[in-house]
């Protein structure tokens, strides 16, 4: 989906320091040789501290059918990052947040799929906090799956490796606290 309908997604490029050097269609930037971009993920958990896992879509370009983190996204050129966290929320899995916060605002990875296409991202980690945990619903062009877990549990699984995510979600998880 693009930040403004009727419009083809773009992304923020960036420069090796972090600074935007322009931008770019998303449909033109996943290859084999990804330009530095603009990201963001997000982890939103519920009142009882339970943390939403999706699996992505299986049509997804980049690692289709992995369990990750509750939402990721682009900001669109101009965009604040935050508005972009509470765009992709209401357009990924219909979710209205509170209490949107900056955990790993200079996290930046580079990943590579085994067919060769890469991400590499500026990617700063949010987390939010769903009120109404029965609420989601997942536009399923974005997410195959979704469940609420225990945040310990999850994050303990995936770094000891009794739970496959995808390679951002476990460098995050290897960073994060182990309480959010």
């Amino acid at each position: 989906m693009s930040a403004h309908p009727g419009t083809e997604e773009r992304v923020v490029l960036l420069s090796e320091d972090g600074q935007p050097i322009g931008d770019a269609l998303k449909s033109e930037v996943h290859h084999t040789d990804t330009p530095l971009h603009l990201a963001f993920s997000c982890y939103v958990l519920d009142d009882a501290g339970r943390l939403l896992v999706t699996r992505r879509a299986w049509s997804k370009l980049t690692w289709p059918g992995a369990w990750t983190n509750s939402c990721c996204g682009h900001p669109a050129p101009g965009e604040e990052v935050e508005d972009a966290v509470r765009r992709r929320l209401r357009q990924e899995l219909g979710l209205e947040v509170e209490g949107l916060r900056a955990v790993l605002p200079d996290f930046r990875y580079r990943a590579v799929m085994p067919d060769g296409v890469v991400e590499n991202e500026v990617c700063p980690v949010f987390v939010a906090r769903c009120t109404d945990p029965g609420s989601v619903a997942p536009d399923p062009d974005e997410v195959a799956e979704h469940e609420w877990v225990d945040w310990a549990t999850f994050r303990a699984d995936a770094l000891e490796g009794r739970r496959e995510v995808s390679p951002w979600c476990l460098l995050q998880l290897d960073v994060l606290p182990p309480e959010l």
